[in-house]
């Protein structure tokens, strides 16, 4: 059985009002949706995209858009924070080897940002798959360099 972020308890999850910084940064993600998923594009085919995200203590991946189905892995655990679309701040303990998986249905996607609250380097692998109900999203020409 596939687990989803649904499955995943929160260590903390509240609704309150973001800082100006970050409300400006949302704002401007809606209007210039970002399709960069992870840090590094370490892979791309027709079929799939390979991410890495790697965070060192403090640091923060801004907000991008999940339009595609993908799955993500904990490579070596860790505590983050999210800021949630919805209006939700939320923080999960993250274990090694910890997968989940997302699934979008046509129009649906998720915008979020990921600050790392631990002592250690977080680093995560994400996988999108293209033949997802939503078309992918054009990714810039630099990161595409990268790959």
């Amino acid at each position: 059985m596939a687990l989803t972020m649904l499955d995943k308890q929160a260590v903390n999850a509240q609704k309150s009002p973001w800082t100006p910084e970050l409300t400006a940064e949302f704002e401007r993600e809606a209007k210039n949706p970002n399709p960069c998923v992870g840090s590094t594009l370490l892979s791309e085919t027709d079929k799939v995209r390979v991410w890495m995200i790697n965070l060192q203590p403090g640091e923060r991946i801004g907000f991008h858009r999940h339009v595609l189905n993908y799955f993500w892995t904990s490579v070596n655990g860790g505590h983050g924070r999210q800021h949630v679309h919805d209006g939700t701040t939320v923080e999960y303990t993250y274990v090694p080897g910890e997968t989940r998986h997302e699934v979008y249905g046509a129009g649906e996607f998720k915008v979020h940002d990921l600050t790392n609250l631990g002592d250690k380097e977080m680093i995560f692998m994400t996988i999108e798959f293209k033949d997802s109900a939503n078309k992918p999203m054009a990714l810039p020409a630099d990161v595409r360099k990268v790959a």
